[in-house]
């Protein structure tokens, strides 16, 4: 969808950054220079409405940064793998052309495939884009037929999506519109304000008229400097605060029967389980720090929401939750709350941590799996998890089997800067035997470690097709843009790889129309009037969901959506809260539990490199912070340098005494290694080890030590 007006037009595109809000965006371009010279929301989206988060509005700088990469590059001989000074990457690459690069890559691939087995080639990737092109598509099928390694994308969300599909058999959840109709609003790992920035005006909206917003996080968040009530809970106990609060609801009565009759399956199991003496408030304040009274009030407040007349409660909970080694059980926990007091029947009523399951894209004609039995292999290809990416370049059997890493190929992703177990991770990819591709818009901490670097195209200079896990619209982008440079999109590269690979397949000539028409035909009842050409003429359409007699789309207010075995939601098994591992209550010679939290003005590692947004991020730069009382028993104050250190690593950093966190937590956010001040950021801590269900991530499971810089 594009408007043309004299010396400029404006173009419809999506922002495919990983974040929940998926905003429509206006992009307003010079004809005569073809240079886009504004950004800004899209009025007409009901949930963008007209504006765009601090990083996206200033997105033009990073588009037309200095820094960009525009051409192909090869590392000179005679340099070695290893951290590059920021601004002087370049000396230590040399500039080739795409045919060079691309013949370059195929040989080095070739030859690595015929000695070694085509499983010691790995892609790794995750969501430097959402779009569903961008995500997954030709890349998919370039790495499924040459039988290379399988990646288990699973750094951010997947215990969160298990928990879900385990209780609901479908990641659905309240439209972010509705939240304006809820008299209690619970952000239950979710900072809201900084990250789904989109959902604030609905929640205040709601808080005009009455409604409350209660916090749950043990970290002081924007959001919970905003809230009625913050309840800082210990890290990892958020299954125990969960039972306590099912605890409260079901030995008060307070549950509604009818609906749990309707529409769950094993409530009896689940009563019984929760009120055991050991999930009652007052055992349960000693477990997650918040006191039993508040407890009581919470349970209480929440269960009665929507009673009498009154505004529903909604549980906005996010992926914060789910980090932690027992974050799968935590997120299921949470998850069964809305079952018990039918929550979900009342329009602002309900749970969303994942929309995504809105969208019946058809993934597996992007992606083509079956590609692998025409691979050499003839067979599916083994699996990686790539929160153990450390373990899997620094050990002869990738950690799994089978033959080692002698090829990395890295898209969509900093692996250098975000990857747990950090160390491991740079020791591998420091490897001279390893051959590393990075297909990158910027030199980053992973590119300093490269063989051959790629420019890729940013979402303004690509068509794509998205949904989105935070509402329901999906929605088309347009290329506003040609591509700086040389830079080219996933789709381009791949499909020209697969080509001077000799792969025979018609399917690695697939351009990006073709892509967004098979990603879309479907023929799913809720994909109804959405084509490639209705989303070009409207830019957005909200998803064909089912209906009530007031036109209100309310998931799980009746049987029938659920997709569960039971045909209901699961209340077992039950949750079983387990300390992690790593916590204060199993501490020893690291007592601190440490918090590697995400920057409110970066998307992960995403944008630390702009200026503009370097100077939004100033105060929480390079900084520890710390509970008074943690602070004082180790003679440390404000300003001080510090290590903080576990058996993984040490990084350093100037401690803040403030009150963010509490008693026993510390906190420090992600940065790239190059920009932190001795060249290591907090993943130098985090481990590989995985939650409980879904593979994922545990990195809100760290327990450190600090001590004043000698």
């Amino acid at each position: 969808m594009s408007e043309e007006r004299a010396s400029t037009r404006t173009v419809h595109a999506v922002c495919s950054h990983d974040c929940p809000d998926s905003c429509g965006v206006l992009v307003t371009v010079d004809q005569l220079t073809g240079r886009a010279t504004k950004i800004q929301g899209d009025p007409s989206h009901p949930v963008t409405r007209g504006f765009l988060c601090g990083k996206v509005a200033k997105y033009l700088d990073r588009v037309y940064s200095p820094d960009r990469l525009l051409y192909p590059m090869r590392r000179k001989p005679g340099i070695p793998k290893g951290p590059l000074p920021q601004g002087r990457e370049a000396e230590a690459f040399e500039r080739i052309t795409w045919d060079q690069a691309l013949d370059e890559i195929a040989a080095r691939l070739t030859t690595i495939a015929a000695e070694y087995g085509p499983e010691s080639i790995l892609p790794y990737s995750y969501a430097g884009t959402i779009g569903q092109l961008g995500y997954g598509s030709m890349d998919r099928r370039f790495f499924y037929r040459l039988g290379a390694s399988q990646l288990d994308r699973t750094i951010c969300s997947s215990a969160g999506g298990a928990a879900l599909l385990s209780v609901y058999g479908i990641r659905l959840g309240i439209a972010p519109e509705y939240f304006a109709h809820s008299g209690l609003v619970i952000a239950w790992g979710a900072n809201i304000h900084g990250n789904n920035i989109h959902l604030w005006p609905f929640i205040e909206e709601a808080r005009r008229h009455g409604a409350r917003l209660i916090v749950v996080d043990p970290y002081k968040t924007r959001t919970a400097a905003l809230a009625d009530e913050h309840l800082a809970i210990h890290p990892g106990t958020d299954t125990a605060l969960a039972l306590a609060i099912m605890h409260v609801i079901l030995r008060d009565g307070l549950e509604d029967s009818t609906y749990i009759d309707s529409c769950t399956h094993g409530f009896a199991e689940l009563k019984a389980h929760v009120l055991r003496p050991e999930h009652s408030p007052a055992v349960v304040a000693g477990v997650t720090g918040i006191d039993a009274t508040i407890i009581e009030r919470f349970a209480r407040a929440y269960a009665t929401a929507g009673r009498n007349g009154s505004r529903p409660a909604a549980i906005r909970l996010n992926y914060g939750i789910q980090r932690s080694e027992n974050g799968g059980t935590a997120a299921r926990a949470v998850a069964m709350l809305p079952l018990l007091t039918g929550s979900w029947q009342y329009k602002g009523g309900g749970l969303q941590l994942s929309t995504s399951g809105t969208f019946p894209f058809k993934s597996a004609r992007l992606q083509m799996p079956e590609l692998m039995q025409a691979s050499s292999l003839g067979r599916d290809a083994r699996i990686i998890n790539m929160n153990q990416l450390g373990e899997a370049l620094t050990t002869d059997d990738a950690g799994v089997g089978g033959p080692p890493v002698k090829a990395l190929f890295v898209y969509n992703s900093n692996p250098g800067a975000v990857a747990p177990n950090q160390n491991d991770v740079l020791r591998g990819m420091r490897r001279e035997d390893l051959f590393t591709v990075v297909h990158e818009q910027f030199f980053t901490d992973t590119t300093d470690y490269a063989d051959i670097v790629l420019p890729a195209a940013t979402f303004l200079e690509t068509k794509d097709v998205q949904g989105a896990y935070g509402h329901l619209y999906a929605q088309l982008s347009e290329q506003a843009i040609a591509p700086l440079g040389e830079a080219r999109n996933n789709v381009r590269l791949f499909g020209e790889l697969g080509r001077r690979m000799g792969f025979p397949e018609a399917c690695f000539d697939d351009r990006e129309d073709e892509l967004i028409d098979q990603a879309i035909d479907t023929g799913a009842p809720w994909f109804a009037g959405i084509t490639r050409t209705t989303l070009e003429r409207e830019g957005h359409i909200r998803i064909a969901m089912p209906e009530n007699a007031n036109g209100d789309v309310l998931p799980f207010s009746t049987p029938e959506w659920f997709r569960t075995p039971s045909g209901r939601g699961e209340l077992v098994p039950v949750p079983v809260f387990k300390a992690p591992t790593e916590s204060r209550a199993n501490a020893r010679e690291y007592p601190l539990e440490f918090l590697p939290r995400k920057a409110d003005n970066y998307m992960n590692s995403t944008f630390a490199n702009i200026p503009v947004h370097q100077r939004m991020e100033a105060k929480t730069a390079g900084i520890l912070e710390m509970h008074a009382s943690d602070a004082t028993s180790r003679g440390i104050q404000s300003g001080d340098e510090v290590e903080i250190f576990n058996a993984r690593g040490v990084i350093r950093l100037r401690a803040h005494v403030n009150g963010h966190v509490g008693a026993g937590v510390v906190a420090a956010r992600l940065d790239w290694n190059k920009l932190s001040p001795h060249g290591s950021n907090i993943n130098a801590l985090t481990s590989e080890r995985l939650t409980d269900i879904g593979g994922g991530a545990t990195f809100y499971s760290t327990l450190v030590e600090v001590r004043k810089a000698g």
